[in-house]
């Protein structure tokens, strides 16, 4: 009886070696093996769905797995952030942020979520200067030179829109008036897309936007570029001065977008989606979309992107305390 059950035991043991060896020789699993979601944190029309919509649409074909845009807006893109940490972290969810997040924590001081401990950096997926746009028709001003007379002549009656309290609009503005000693009333809305909608209907008189979104608007003559925030004119855009070229020097502000995984995602589902993305961005006709939205293509992937995003964090965190903003 106890050689029996000896020989028993070894048969269950090589049984089980067996499906172990099988199991680790089984090829991986296509990558996606289902539709992948995409948690942008801004309603539609903004500068993360302007960038968003492109870029997975090119991998849906290229990859014949859809990939869906799910916007959840609300309190600055950090609704959406607490959601996209929450989401399952099986390879087929990630969570496409920017700058706004790197500027919450200094902003936010009960955040839901943690960028760095909740999440996995995927990759920088675009850059832009910030604008300053003003309604075509409505406009306080023809220029920046005209428009800080304006602001000067006319203290805290003018107005400028953001996408929501503690975003990069909202700082950008904030900055704005530091630096040139002016006083704007600040009207937050839930994203850059409704935002931009009272702007063009002449609701509010400026705003400080990432140049995506307000990129075709420009282009159609509906809104005016005044100026860019970037150290250089922007891509597809040589018409619009800096704010350096115009008595501004120090006015640098860009809006920069990313991927992230929720945190557990498998690495090699991270690997795939980076070797999909890098595919997409370099492609000919995905560069001349970024170039008409005033974009440049990063290269910044994983760990780089990862040292990139503290970087941000620490410099808008000194921005915060100069306006002296904070949100509870």
């Amino acid at each position: 009886m106890t050689q029996r059950r000896t020989l028993l035991a070894c048969a269950a043991a090589a049984t089980s070696l067996v499906a172990l060896c099988a199991q680790a020789q089984t090829p991986p699993a296509a990558w996606p093996a289902k539709p992948v979601t995409i948690l942008v944190p801004f309603p539609a029309g903004g500068g993360t769905d302007t960038f968003a919509r492109p870029l997975f649409a090119a991998m849906t074909k290229n990859t014949g797995r859809q990939f869906v845009i799910d916007n959840k807006g609300g309190a600055g893109g950090t609704l959406g952030a607490g959601l996209a940490a929450r989401m399952p972290a099986d390879g087929h969810n990630f969570f496409m942020g920017g700058v706004h997040h790197a500027i919450a924590p200094s902003m936010y001081p009960k955040l839901d979520y943690s960028l760095e401990k909740d999440f996995i950096p995927v990759g920088l997926v675009s850059s832009v200067p910030q604008v300053v746009v003003v309604n075509a028709a409505k406009a306080p001003a023809k220029d920046l030179q005209g428009l800080l007379a304006q602001l000067r002549a006319r203290p805290g009656q003018l107005t400028y829109a953001s996408a929501g309290n503690g975003t990069s609009h909202h700082l950008a503005g904030e900055l704005f008036k530091l630096q040139t000693r002016t006083f704007i009333t600040h009207i937050p809305y839930r994203g850059a897309g409704p935002a931009l909608q009272d702007l063009m209907a002449g609701q509010v008189d400026m705003l400080f936007d990432g140049l995506g979104s307000s990129a075709g608007h420009i282009r159609s003559g509906r809104l005016k570029g005044l100026a860019v925030a970037g150290e250089r004119r922007a891509p597809g855009f040589p018409d619009i001065p800096t704010a350096r070229e115009l008595g501004v020097p120090d006015y640098v502000v860009s809006t920069w977008y990313g991927i992230w995984a929720p945190k557990g995602t498998p690495r090699e589902a991270i690997e795939r989606m980076q070797a999909e993305l890098k595919k997409a961005l370099n492609a000919d006709d995905m560069k001349a979309t970024w170039t008409g939205l005033g974009s440049e293509t990063p290269d910044a992937w994983g760990d780089a992107f990862g040292a990139y995003v503290a970087k941000e964090t620490k410099r808008w965190a000194e921005v915060v305390k100069a306006s002296g903003t904070r949100l509870e």
